[in-house]
């Protein structure tokens, strides 16, 4: 039996790389095609531009891959951006002296406690995540218009040292784009090398025989929620500080765009695999197709399709490579 799961463990290592050279493969090709209608796409400014604005969006796909490992599933994270940004907002306009960092402590600070209440809610409530997290999204999105009176922070209304934080670089590299790589380095030693890195996806595998081999399937559950609420904590001050304006309806519907980023980086949606650079090629897709479709003239109806068919492709293509595993374990198993 051992030898069994050593081989399917193996055969499914050996699908997801197939895959993951597979999406790089369909980005470059995608690349190529597109500077060919543009010349213009594949310019270091543009690519530049590219990155930054992916920046977000790849710091909420580990997050949510974290989550999705455990077979959950969180559709608050755009609404606790929202609310951290806008607490974030408010207070360096009541204190404009105050230090970028502090801001960015204050709105992760935020995150974190929205991740440990729904956190408990999942795995000492028992309710289920989806329930959970959209009935929170709503009260966090009611929260951001309570603590803004309805009302919006504009640029003028937020100091320089602020909107630094996006606009300003480190030794000639953006900090989104620093963050980012940090948060990137940071969650692969977590999840590769740690022993509650390899319980968390113990548990989105099998979690009863996780529950029998002695981990605490309740913890962890507790444990990636927290995360992926900090770090909505600490984009929703990054996306204030990006685009210099803090609305109610700030990131309205952004956790679609995450969750597909981590279905295209072959995150399994029934839970129990994902891998970090898996994720991060999904999400430069998604970067490349929202900064690509308009510079070749595409309509914004067929953006919307063209983004959703290839969505679809790679739910479709999970699905099958996951049959297959199964089937080819089953064939394997001796009785």
């Amino acid at each position: 039996m051992t030898a069994n799961n050593g081989q399917k463990g193996t055969l499914i290592e050996n699908i997801a790389k197939f895959r993951e050279v597979g999406l790089l493969g369909f980005i470059i090709i995608l690349s190529v095609v597109i500077q060919w209608r543009n010349s213009s796409f594949l310019t270091l400014e543009n690519i530049n531009d590219m990155i930054t604005n992916t920046a977000i969006l790849s710091i909420l796909a580990v997050g949510m891959m974290l989550v999705i490992i455990t077979r959950g599933i969180d559709l608050s994270i755009g609404a606790t951006l929202a609310l951290s940004g806008m607490i974030a907002a408010l207070t360096v306009g009541a204190f404009p002296n105050l230090s970028p960092i502090l801001a960015i402590l204050l709105g992760t600070f935020i995150g974190l406690v929205s991740g440990v209440i729904l956190g408990a809610i999942i795995s000492k409530g028992g309710v289920l995540p989806i329930i959970a997290t959209l009935g929170m999204m709503y009260i966090f999105r009611g929260l951001t218009f309570m603590v803004s009176g309805g009302q919006w922070v504009s640029a003028h209304q937020m100091p320089d040292s602020f909107k630094g934080i996006a606009t300003g670089s480190f030794l000639g590299i953006n900090n989104l784009i620093l963050i980012a790589v940090l948060i990137y380095v940071a969650f692969y030693y977590f999840i590769n090398h740690t022993r509650t890195g390899r319980q968390i996806y113990a548990v989105g595998s099998n979690p009863d025989s996780a529950k029998i081999s002695g981990i605490n399937h309740d913890k962890i559950i507790w444990l990636v929620y927290t995360i992926m609420g900090g770090l909505s904590g600490l984009a929703g001050v990054l996306w204030v500080s990006k685009f210099a304006s803090a609305q109610g309806d700030t990131a309205s519907g952004y956790e679609l765009t995450v969750i597909a980023a981590c279905v295209l980086g072959g995150v399994n949606i029934a839970g129990g695999s994902g891998k970090i650079s898996g994720i991060i090629l999904g999400s430069v897709l998604i970067g490349i197709m929202n900064n690509a479709l308009p510079l070749i003239n595409v309509s914004p109806f067929w953006q919307t399709g063209i983004q959703g068919s290839i969505i679809l492709i790679a739910v479709v293509l999970n699905a099958l490579v996951k049959r297959g595993v199964d089937m080819n374990a089953l064939m394997r198993r001796r009785i």
